[in-house]
């Protein structure tokens, strides 16, 4: 690569030496508390001391700035890794990465909301890429600003299917500002993942669906340096190869040791062996600050505008009230955004791309990957996100619905043709005074996820 600056040995070392310390972190509290996934940890040590002291631009003592590149472990329970990062940084003290999993701890055993670093839940496999999709999306249609979107995934999750429809999304959308790291250790929960380490398949699978996919050898800084530092026309995917355990002699690409903690006197005798590998370095890391480009956002008191102005009496489907009275919201706050899985026609959601088309995301049949985008674009309060389906729908997205939950997203459901029959027209007949509002349209994105369900009637 012409551009590219490889990084002089001193980096290169300190880089080891900070890989070195997050397994020696990761081994360390996880003995500690008796829980944790510290195998997992410790094949993505290269991968994580590169991305947050060498790859990504943030402000480390301000995690929630809107200008920082993002973050998405899709591999949550790999979140021991995560805190001793932060540990590393000195955001957190190691006390309370030693304390993580206690019932007074923010620390949970995969990362959440409650720690300032974490824009979303994670763990439930499959899900990371597609908030990750969500993110870059908004950075690049809505922020039109700076700010670069990373995932880490494991190979044991890239059996879910919504990660390849996560894939899809981002391909379609051109989400050059999008970098997904595959952890490809070999090693699942109770067996090897299917593929193993058949790097050069996965290679052709990211190809198929449009990403541009290098492989590396995840322990080498130096070729993640270069990886992630290559100029991106499109999404790109590292597939990093890497050994499950590394630097734990007799878990190293060993069945058995997923989930399962070092005793005292082993974890003892890894962590002197690993701190041995620590050399002598003068060099510091520092994240680089990112560019401040993102336009100020509030989304304080978005309420509708006035009250609707139907007549008592008059019939309407609730699904065109829907679209009417999103589209007025709409008119009301430029943050007030919607998607839809090509049913916008039914949902009526197609009123709101019809009158805010640059506000609109179109996610095709794809409702798992919905839920996950518009958790993504509303993270950090950057969206109010209306995502709409026929309710039914919603069934296959239950476990992306249940994970938002535990983010606190501030995302919107309608779901639409819900009752006992199919195909019937949804009416709702008026018969309140005029100067009184329906309930349906105050407050809405009020910060919590509701879903409106719509009773068929005949008429």
């Amino acid at each position: 690569m012409e551009d590219y600056h490889k990084p002089d040995q001193q980096t290169v070392q300190a880089l080891r030496n900070i890989a070195n310390r997050l397994r020696i972190n990761s081994i360390k509290a996880t003995t500690a508390v008796g829980n944790g996934h510290p195998t997992s940890c410790c094949s993505v040590a290269e991968i994580m001391s590169v991305l947050f002291f060498h790859t990504m631009k943030y402000r480390p003592d301000d995690p929630k700035n809107p200008n920082n590149d993002r973050f998405i472990l899709s591999k949550g329970h790999a979140a021991p890794i995560l805190y001793s990062v932060w540990v590393e940084i000195g955001f957190l003290k190691e006390s309370e990465l030693m304390s993580m999993c206690q019932v007074d701890s923010t620390l949970e055993g995969h990362p959440t909301p409650k720690q300032q670093f974490v824009d979303v839940a994670t763990g439930s496999l499959g899900q990371g890429l597609g908030v990750a999709c969500g993110m870059a999306y908004s950075a690049k249609y809505f922020d039109k600003s700076s700010y670069h979107v990373y995932c880490l995934l494991g190979d044991g999750e890239m059996s879910e299917g919504a990660v390849w429809e996560a894939m899809s999304f981002a391909s379609y959308y051109q989400l050059d500002n999008l970098l997904a790291i595959l952890d490809i250790n070999r090693l699942g929960q109770s067996d090897p993942a299917p593929l193993q380490h058949h790097v050069e398949k996965y290679q052709r699978r990211c190809e198929a669906f449009g990403w541009h996919a290098i492989i590396v050898d995840g322990h080498s800084v130096e070729e993640l340096c270069k990886a992630m530092s290559q100029p991106r026309h499109q999404p790109t995917a590292i597939i990093a190869k890497t050994i499950k355990g590394k630097g734990i002699p007799v878990a190293e690409d060993k069945m058995g040791w997923h989930g399962k903690v070092l005793s005292k006197d082993m974890a003892e005798s890894v962590m002197r062996d690993i701190q041995s590998r620590i050399l002598n370095s003068n060099k510091r890391m520092y994240p680089t600050s990112p560019i401040e480009d993102a336009p100020p956002v509030s989304l304080r008191n978005v309420r509708m505008p006035s009250a609707p102005n139907y007549k008592p009496g008059e019939k309407i489907a609730t699904c065109k009230a829907y679209g009417m009275a999103l589209a007025k919201l709409g008119r009301y706050n430029e943050r007030v955004v919607a998607m839809d899985v090509d049913t916008k026609n039914f949902t009526y959601s197609e009123i709101f791309k019809n009158e805010h088309p640059n506000r609109f995301i179109e996610c095709y049949s794809a409702e798992q990957n919905m839920v996950s985008v518009a958790t993504g674009c509303a993270a950090r309060e950057r969206n109010i996100v209306f995502a709409s389906s026929l309710a039914t729908f919603f069934t296959r997205a239950y476990d992306q619905l249940r994970m938002a939950a535990i983010s606190d997203s501030n995302i919107n459901l309608c779901g639409s043709h819900c009752g006992l029959s199919v195909g019937k027209k949804c009416l709702l007949s008026f018969h309140r005074p005029q100067s009184k509002p329906h309930p349906f349209f105050s407050g809405l994105g009020s910060g919590s996820i509701f879903s409106i369900h719509f009773t068929h009637k005949d008429f």
